[in-house]
């Protein structure tokens, strides 16, 4: 069966995160210095099939970048990779922002 992951928006990523969660930043350092998400770390897309051993491919996995698309390639891969519960959060961290200052 193929594995998938699924869609969710940013500004509710309260309901998706909880502490078990496996919460990934997949920017370049260099963006994350701007501001990231509480709790999240920091694994680069271009890092991220190097550093799977980091990972619980066996708990929730939600990723995050700045605007939703290096977040859905980094899902689809770990969802093709056989982690059971991947979340994508659409937006991105400037949804989230600008979501932040209204």
């Amino acid at each position: 069966m193929m594995s998938s992951y699924r869609n969710h928006p940013i500004n509710d990523y309260a309901s998706v995160v909880d502490p078990d969660t496996q919460f990934i930043d997949v920017r370049q350092p260099t963006e994350v210095v701007d501001g990231s998400m509480p709790t999240a770390s920091n694994i680069p897309l271009d890092q991220l099939a190097d550093r799977l051993a980091e990972l619980d491919p066996t708990q929730r996995t939600v990723v995050l970048c700045r605007s939703g698309g290096r977040s859905a390639q980094a899902a689809h891969f770990l969802a093709g990779a056989g982690f059971v519960d991947v979340v994508n959060l659409t937006g991105g961290i400037l949804e989230f922002s600008e979501g932040a200052q209204r």
